[in-house]
């Protein structure tokens, strides 16, 4: 595709997206902004949520592991679906309970204010990085695609990316979301489709025999059960799948928030059960999509690996013009539907865990601050994302993000097991250095943890320091109430 067609694209793109938002975002208030004053259809929401829990890593990254790791990470994805039935559970019904608008504000009335603004900082660290690291690689595409060609700096197409964001959240936040994700999971799930289809036929596979085809695939081997030292055995996937997807979406801001503006509880859990549904199906066809690519780069003598797999061959023109299209399409809605979530969540979290603007101020002076707290924010995730274009020389992003969110989601793991399922309380001052040890001991147990016990930590290194944190939250509880 020439430059000027893909800018053509991400402008009509936007362009509908600011027009949803003029829709969606007349009221304005922080109702609207932080819950869409509970109103939003389930269906919707479970539909929507596809897209930003999938984000431009998994459109990327998720067909080029399969090469070197085959559906290993199909392991992780079935461990999702125990992790996902605990959220809709237990989590959904103590959150609905308690009529949360950050969920962080469990903490406060379990624990205390220190205990509330750890777990809160907690999350605003893992979104930034997270969301930058997804925006991030997104804008790497698209820096290579188009804006080199044109001539047009790094850091002018990171700042046009937020700045779009911004230009549709700033009004109505989640309310506008709950729509534009609907978009753009459709945008997401129409490209994956229509790119299994075309590479398909190109290599001569009816979708008929598609299954078969990947049954004799060398590359299509789910379960690893027999080295159990190894970060990719069954056992420590789907663990891990099952932790991770309760921290990365029962405990994490950015998810719940979504969750939180449906009618009731009832609809909620009905959201959960179907976006588990979805979401085991879609990542499948994902990996799908890696065995096609790794095949077709064979046939095609195609070099590229890992992360430059699918952009290379989606964006060739050997596939047709319509692949290329909806790679672009596919991949801007994959990057903006977990963008502009976090965003969101980011404004929301600060203006009421950190700043506390529902306790301290009356509502029109808590829109006002809640914008100025939106733009911050947009100008935060520009310049980190600015520092790992020249910190991160590994192609491979997704392992990166979920070491990251290990060491970041750990302490709200601990914490929220710990409040959940014991009775005791803690010394509430203590626990910020219950947070910050846990993960700085697990970093050099996993450092070490191959020459110690003779295995890899990989993903597993959430559960050790969930663990690392509950045991600390024991050694500082109350001995009286």
């Amino acid at each position: 595709m020439q430059p000027y067609q893909v800018l053509f694209l991400i402008a009509a793109y936007f362009g509908v997206l600011i027009l949803i938002s003029y829709f969606t975002g007349k009221g304005g208030s922080n109702a609207e902004f932080f819950k869409a004053n509970q109103q939003a259809p389930w269906y919707l929401v479970a539909f929507g949520m596809i897209g930003a829990s999938l984000s431009g890593i998994t459109f990327i990254s998720i067909p080029g592991t399969v090469e070197a790791d085959s559906f290993s990470y199909f392991q992780v994805v079935l461990g999702y679906t125990v992790g996902y039935a605990v959220i809709g559970q237990v989590l959904l019904p103590l959150y609905y309970r308690l009529n949360l608008t950050s969920i962080y504000t469990y903490l406060d009335s379990r624990f205390g204010n220190f205990s509330y603004k750890t777990g809160a900082s907690f999350f605003l660290l893992s979104r930034v990085v997270g969301a930058s690291f997804r925006l991030f690689l997104v804008a790497n595409v698209l820096q290579l695609i188009v804006f080199d060609q044109l001539g047009v700096p790094y850091y002018i197409t990171v700042s046009i990316t937020i700045l779009l964001i911004w230009l549709y959240t700033f009004r109505s936040g989640i309310k506008t979301i709950i729509w534009t994700d609907t978009l753009q999971t459709l945008f997401m799930l129409v490209a994956l489709g229509i790119t299994i289809y075309f590479i398909s036929d190109d290599l001569g596979i009816s979708l008929n025999n598609l299954f078969g085809y990947l049954s004799e695939s060398e590359h299509s081997k789910i379960f690893f059960l027999e080295d159990w030292k190894s970060k990719d055995h069954f056992l420590k996937q789907f663990l891990s799948g099952a932790f991770i997807s309760i921290v990365m979406t029962g405990l994490d801001q950015d998810m719940m928030q979504k969750n939180l503006t449906c009618r009731s509880l009832k609809d909620a859990q009905k959201n959960m059960f179907w976006f588990t549904i979805v979401l085991v199906v879609v990542n499948f066809l994902f990996l799908t999509l890696g065995v096609l690519l790794t095949d077709y780069a064979d046939v095609n003598s195609i070099t590229e690996q890992k992360d430059d797999l699918f952009p290379a061959i989606a964006t060739s023109g050997n596939l047709g013009f319509a692949v290329a299209v909806f790679f672009i399409l596919g991949l801007i809605a994959a990057a903006y539907s977990s963008a502009d979530s976090a965003l969101t969540s980011l404004t929301t979290s600060f203006s009421i865990d950190i700043m506390e603007i529902e306790k301290k101020y009356e509502e029109k002076k808590q829109v006002r601050i809640r914008k100025q707290i939106h733009i911050a924010i947009s100008v935060l995730l520009i310049l980190v994302m600015l520092l790992f274009k020249y910190a991160i020389a590994d192609k491979s992003v997704i392992n990166k993000l979920f070491q990251f969110a290990g060491y970041t989601y750990g302490p709200l793991l601990g914490l929220y097991a710990f409040g959940l399922f014991t009775k005791w309380k803690v010394k509430d001052k203590l626990v910020p250095v219950i947070a910050i040890a846990a993960p700085i001991l697990s970093y050099f147990i996993s450092l070490n943890s191959l020459v110690w016990f003779g295995f890899e930590f990989g993903f597993f290194i959430l559960i050790l320091n969930g663990f690392l944190t509950f045991s600390g939250l024991i050694l500082i509880r109350r001995k009286h109430h």
